[in-house]
């Protein structure tokens, strides 16, 4: 039985082509869902699900409330939500207080995961100006999960990869095309 069960990724500054890059090298057959969160403007419309679903095999969509997660899917938290991971593996949407200045808050995301699949989680945080992440990152190391960086030399913004990677032990810090093939690698 395989032991990790699903991806989460948040990205803000720079982040609509770091998802491009990592996503378009995932096949159709790729075998966790991935749950991300982008830090978007509370207006924006569904631009970015659209974008992605031209850019790569996964479907895209953006989740709703109380879906069952699946492999094969990406997951984008609407704007102005917080993205959840409930104990029954499905999704909630949360209009709570802001986090980190930002809805949706890479790190309740992060936190929900871990705390609903343990170390069955795969966390990856990339490019982005702020510090959203690193704790949810270091709660999904805390229990067992893997934390994967993205370079902060290679990154559009350099800040929440650093901030990643000062809040917990990474176990990889890779280029965006690197992180594909570690996914692949890990997950096969």
């Amino acid at each position: 039985m395989m032991k990790h069960k699903v991806v989460v990724i948040g990205s803000s500054a720079g982040g609509m082509d770091a998802l491009r890059i990592l996503l378009a090298a995932l096949p159709k057959t790729f075998a966790l869902p991935i749950l991300i969160v982008q830090h978007l403007s509370a207006t924006s419309d569904s631009f970015l699900a659209n974008y992605l679903n031209t850019q790569c095999q996964l479907r895209v969509k953006e989740a709703d409330e109380k879906e069952k997660i699946f492999h094969g899917t990406v997951y984008l938290a609407p704007p102005n939500y917080h993205l959840l991971v409930e104990d029954d593996e499905t999704l909630s949407l949360s209009v709570e207080e802001k986090v980190n200045y930002a809805r949706p808050s890479i790190d309740v995301l992060f936190e929900s995961a871990a705390y609903a699949f343990g170390k069955g989680v795969i966390g990856i945080v990339l490019t982005g100006a702020n510090t959203d992440g690193s704790r949810g990152l270091s709660i999904i190391k805390q229990f067992g999960g893997i934390a994967i960086v993205q370079d902060p030399d290679r990154a559009s913004v350099d800040t929440m990869p650093r901030a990643a990677i000062a809040a917990t032990k990474v176990d990889y810090i890779l280029s965006l095309e690197k992180i594909s093939e570690i996914l692949l690698q890990i997950t096969a």
